[in-house]
């Protein structure tokens, strides 16, 4: 799940992706169908592709993946008719590495493997940093691959492990894995869960009268109306079967380092994420911006949908009114249109469209959650600025995105991102705008929680993106020739 050059999203290619939601039910009847819905709450984390796999003891192990939405695919009767039984899980994918920058069936979870003590699937949210090392290591071994994602690793490290059952031979896999992973598998009869020791990516547990539900994010628990229990801590695996949920920590302890990002712009904004709001915490980030950053203007307004919570915190500490200057389209389908020359160039106007009425002859302060290549904003303030604005003012409700995610994150190249390579002043005028703030990195974590902002000797979050302080090496990178920031200093 590394890093890619080629854009596969060219009406939206200017934004960070989480590449991937998982989701799973066991003692639920007709599981699939809630497998489908929890995957459709989960759409955000990833549009290219998704799966489900369930088990039913009349006809075994059941699985179907298709390319596309989630609401394409797993809302035809037929398809849901051949995924029987009471325990289920799935996943919805962004594309990662791959010739043409799209994703390939095969590389398209969950994950099936038969073991001599049955059959287990596997669905991974994250990244492992030693992914090639490992896949090196188990070719030379005899292991056969059949797809090109890093998840597939674990299949295979199970398959060489000589635990007594399912959840033992995950275990041992997973303590030669590095980077960040947050799982859910199962097997006939047990549905598993797991978080790295650093807690990377999330995963919550939920329970729907007898059954139990886990889940990427609690939106999902909300649209088939479970109730909402817990996180799965860092370093956690739990086993769901008829006798309730067994608990255990098989990894050494290690502080957790849940990626800050998650509050920014990747989970859904009605998710609770670490008992917080997530759309409080945005709201609180709009805040902390109008605190550090402000300026004189007629209205604030941000770029929506992802700009929304903090351009109405920042509204509100500042009293400069809020306003929908930006309209979004919500009918853009990612398969509307061939995206050609032509229409590429269109860009962000297929998308989102000044209010014009608004806009004319005002001061705009325009709140947006990150700044990436800079492309879209360049867009944005043209679009901004054609309608009659007299002035644009950029605020950024996160810290300038200046080193590559390698934990699950879809990240350009280090030279790709603009706060890399330039000044915060240069990017205003690389951008073109009357001014451009972002919050700083303590005012980030003031809004999350932490009320003296960041600890630089223990951070208490994974904000490699700002810092470049990686939690875990990046070592398959490394041996590429990525320099880290201590290396490169």
């Amino acid at each position: 799940m590394s890093c890619k050059d080629l854009p596969t999203h060219p009406f939206d290619d200017d934004k960070l992706r989480e590449e991937c939601g998982v989701f799973g039910v066991v003692g639920i009847t007709d599981a699939s169908n809630f497998v489908a819905l929890g995957l459709h709450a989960l759409q955000h984390r990833g549009q290219e592709a998704g799966g489900i796999v369930t088990h039913d003891p009349a006809t075994g192990f059941n699985q179907a993946r298709r390319m596309g939405l989630v609401r394409d695919n797993f809302t035809n009767q037929k398809v849901m008719e051949t995924l029987p039984g009471t325990i289920g899980i799935g996943h919805v994918r962004y594309s990662t590495a791959g010739s043409k920058g799209q994703t390939a069936i095969r590389d398209v979870q969950p994950f099936f493997g038969e073991f001599s003590m049955g059959g287990a699937a596997i669905a991974h949210n994250g990244n492992l940093t030693n992914a090639r090392a490992l896949r090196k290591e188990l070719i030379e071994r005899g292991s056969i691959f059949q797809s090109s994602s890093d998840s597939e690793c674990i299949i295979h490290l199970m398959a060489r492990s000589m635990g007594r059952n399912i959840p033992d031979r995950m275990e041992e896999a997973l303590r030669k894995v590095e980077g960040a992973f947050s799982i859910v598998a199962m097997t006939r009869t047990k549905l598993i869960g797991c978080r790295d020791p650093l807690g990377v990516r999330p995963l919550v547990l939920g329970q729907l009268g007898d059954g139990w539900v886990l889940s990427s994010e609690t939106c999902a628990l909300d649209i088939i109306g479970a109730e909402f229990i817990r996180d799965i801590a860092p370093g956690e695996m739990v086993v769901i079967s008829d006798k309730g949920v067994q608990s255990h920590f098989p990894f050494r302890r290690a502080k957790s380092r849940f990626c800050i990002f998650e509050h920014v712009y990747f989970s859904r904004p009605d998710s609770i994420l670490g008992d917080r709001s997530v759309y409080e915490t945005r709201e609180n980030i709009g805040r902390e911006l109008a605190k550090e950053a402000p300026v004189d203007a007629d209205l604030v307004c941000p770029v929506p949908d992802s700009g929304t919570p903090a351009a109405i915190g920042y509204s509100l500490q500042s009293g400069i009114p809020y306003a929908m200057g930006i309209i979004r389209n919500q009918y853009m389908g990612r398969t509307f249109i061939e995206p050609s020359e032509q229409i590429r160039n269109m860009g962000v106007r297929l998308k989102l469209n000044v209010n014009r009425a608004l806009v004319r002859g005002k001061r705009i302060i325009l709140v947006d959650d990150s700044v990436v290549r800079g492309t879209t904003s360049q867009k944005i303030k043209d679009m901004i600025l054609d309608a009659g604005a007299a002035e644009v003012h950029f605020r950024i409700a996160s810290p300038p995105t200046a080193w590559p995610c390698f934990y699950g994150v879809d990240t350009p190249q280090r030279d790709k991102l603009l706060a890399a390579t330039m000044t915060e002043e240069e990017m205003r005028v690389h951008i073109g705008v009357d001014s451009l703030k972002f919050i700083s990195l303590d005012g980030l974590y003031r809004a999350v929680g932490q009320p003296n902002g960041r600890d630089p000797a223990s951070p208490a979050y994974c904000d490699a993106c700002f810092s470049g302080e990686y939690p875990v090496a990046p070592s398959d990178m490394i041996e590429d020739g990525f320099q880290t920031k201590t290396a490169a200093q």
